[in-house]
């Protein structure tokens, strides 16, 4: 994930979120959102087929605070300046789970405990545990819909 300019043109197998700001990009960069990825999303092979009407569409975004959002804010900056001094890695070898560079590991480490809080989840919560309560919120926000869709 990634921000790209408008010179970039995107293919049907890219996902764009037009105006995305660096919230939306801590969010969807955040352990919260790869647990409901891994939960939710499709697979080719061993690969995630990301679709927006299933997995972004249904994702249960929080409601943060102006101190929170900032904070997210703050940590993915935070990502993006991390990769930026990575100049010659590809996203590929900065990833790479046994090598990833530990100040860009850091960094997102910062941005899981800004979401995590954000969310008002406990840092100490297990995948398991993040992808129920955000079951619960998703639940919650359906009941909602339903309501309004009766009546």
């Amino acid at each position: 994930m990634d921000f790209m300019d408008k010179n970039v043109i995107v293919t049907n197998r890219i996902k764009l979120i037009p105006k995305a700001i660096l919230y939306h990009f801590g969010v969807l960069t955040s352990k919260i959102h790869m647990a409901w990825t891994k939960m939710v999303c499709g697979r080719l092979e061993q690969r995630y087929d990301y679709s927006i009407k299933i997995v972004y569409n249904n994702f249960p975004w929080c409601n943060p605070t102006d101190k929170q959002k900032r904070a997210i804010e703050k940590t993915a900056q935070r990502i993006l300046q991390e990769r930026e001094a990575l100049i010659n890695y590809s996203l590929a070898d900065m990833y790479d789970a046994e090598h990833m560079p530990k100040k860009l590991y850091d960094a997102h480490q910062a941005n899981d405990r800004a979401v995590m809080a954000a969310y008002g989840f406990d840092e100490s919560m297990s995948e398991s545990e993040i992808v129920a309560a955000l079951m619960k919120l998703y639940q919650k926000f359906n009941t909602n819909i339903d309501r309004v869709i009766k009546v």
